[in-house]
């Protein structure tokens, strides 16, 4: 099933994208996707009413905006990826590096994406969205990892490298500037994914293809991602965990420009859809 949500910035409604393309009104369902929707029945009311015909359908849902509201909190795993570490010239990690995006960063998947004041390094990162339909802790099995994921969905995890790593401190405040984290367009539910960890995924900036990777070559699988996480802190309903991106950032290409005002970025992941924002400037 494929879950989005419809409608000006703000003022989403739910809704479902049906097998034969056209988009399904959830609001007789729930009030919203979000973390609610997620903890209850949520998923097995939309599937239920999606396959009695009961859902009317939406002749122009307009602008598609992130398909989860209000995330709780966005976990994100960094340098999960061999390519990518190299690239850098970092180490590949004995253990996962976690860091957090603030949840107001998420931005629809064609909203615009602002270069923040001061910016001289904003990156792109393509990346498998993990999003959380369960509460967690301590788990201890892939098999407990897997009955928490409630589906998956694209991120760009959109970076600031400057703030990031040469102003000092945590990685947070490189990553967490206003409409960091395009999102969408569905969430798509974990049954209708066969192997999340072979999942092709690319980005390209201006038409020009520039991160082309596969979610088999992550240092760390998902389901030992999530299980490593909740170690650390609890995961609830609502929750995303960003899990890496592969080689191709602006970052590990000496010479390439950085995203800039003007600029396109298109992303894509084999069965999640794909996202196309217009780069303009916070100045």
């Amino acid at each position: 099933m494929k879950l989005l949500r419809v409608g000006p910035a703000g003022a989403e409604r739910p809704a479902v994208l049906a097998g034969d393309g056209t988009v399904r009104d959830l609001s007789g369902i729930t009030a919203d996707i979000d973390a609610a929707f997620l903890a209850g029945d949520g998923l097995d009311r939309a599937r239920s009413a999606l396959a009695d015909g009961r859902l009317p359908v939406l002749d122009a849902p307009g602008r598609v905006g992130p398909p989860l509201a209000r995330p709780g909190k966005i976990v994100c795993v960094g340098l999960n990826y061999r390519d990518h570490a190299a690239e850098t010239g970092a180490e590949p990690p004995a253990e996962p590096v976690l860091f957090m995006k603030a949840p107001n960063t998420v931005v629809g998947p064609d909203d615009e994406v602002l270069v923040p004041r001061g910016s001289v390094k904003t990156d792109y990162e393509v990346e498998l969205a993990v999003v959380i339909g369960r509460t967690a802790r301590y788990l201890d099995s892939s098999e407990r990892a897997r009955e928490v994921i409630a589906g998956y969905a694209i991120s760009n995890d959109v970076s600031e490298r400057a703030f990031q790593l040469e102003r000092g401190g945590t990685w947070d405040k490189g990553k967490s500037c206003e409409t960091f984290n395009p999102f969408g367009p569905w969430l798509v539910t974990a049954d209708e994914i066969a192997d999340p960890g072979a999942l092709p995924l690319r980005l390209w900036v201006n038409g020009e293809l520039r991160q082309d990777g596969s979610t088999k070559d992550m240092i760390f699988g998902i389901e030992d991602v999530v299980r490593y996480i909740s170690r650390f802190m609890v995961l609830e309903p609502g929750d995303v965990i960003n899990t890496g991106t592969p080689a191709g950032v602006a970052m590990g290409r000496p010479g390439e420009p950085y995203l800039r005002a003007g600029d396109v970025v298109e992303v894509e992941i084999e069965g999640l859809g794909r996202q196309r924002q217009t780069v303009g400037s916070a100045a």
